[in-house]
């Protein structure tokens, strides 16, 4: 396992303050032995959160060119039909995502293809189980378009805790299924349109695995 590009700041940072905090700890207080203690585990136990936050675990990915993979590591909580109106403007499959904060954040392509649309959305940060959180939080858009013709939108959403997205794409790029194409930090949520009638192979409340649980089957 390794740590994920995207943790090394955040790293640093709650490393510079567990120091701080506990040189100031052992300058005031040194002699409450109780409470150096409790700031120690209390310190260690932060450290040891901050970095499974960002841990990027070895996997066999798998690549299926008829087959959709899951984008992230979570929790599904969404399989519906419902109307995608950023993008293709009519119905479509939608299945959604949870990422809690002990999952891995890292988002994976589901398919591989051409980037047809790529969008940022400044929004808000609602909790991700809200329904409106795909359409009213900070969010961004991604269409991959398959070399069938095919077009799957997925979508990073952000939540009440993760108030940061980071992509990898832009419009035009060939991406490979599993690869990553961005990074949720501290967790939320992924949702996936599919075209009407793909086989979903999901349940609700199944737990899943970016770039490794099969999500569907393209027609």
């Amino acid at each position: 396992m390794t740590i994920h590009k995207e943790g090394y700041t955040t790293i640093a940072v709650s490393l510079l303050f567990i120091f701080v905090l506990n040189a100031f700890i052992d300058y005031k207080f040194a002699d409450i032995t109780w409470l150096t203690w409790f700031v120690y585990i209390l310190s260690f136990a932060l450290f040891v959160t901050v970095l499974q936050f960002f841990r990027n675990p070895s996997r066999q990915f798998i690549t299926a060119d008829n087959k959709v993979i899951c984008p992230a590591d979570g929790k599904v909580v969404v399989i519906e039909e419902t109307e995608e109106g950023e993008y293709f403007k009519d119905k479509r499959i939608q299945v959604s995502i949870f990422m809690s904060p002990v999952n891995v954040h890292i988002n994976r392509n589901p398919i591989s293809g051409v980037v047809k649309f790529f969008k940022y959305h400044p929004g808000k940060y609602l909790a991700a189980w809200n329904p409106k959180s795909s359409t009213e939080n900070e969010r961004t858009t991604v269409v991959v378009e398959h070399a069938n013709g095919t077009p799957v939108l997925f979508r990073q959403i952000a939540g009440a805790l993760a108030r940061r997205i980071v992509w990898y794409v832009k419009e035009g790029d060939q991406v490979k299924q599993s690869e990553e194409f961005g990074f949720i930090k501290f967790g939320s949520r992924v949702d996936i349109f599919l075209p009407l009638g793909t086989k979903v192979n999901l349940q609700l409340d199944q737990v899943v695995k970016g770039g490794i649980t099969v999500l569907a089957e393209l027609s």
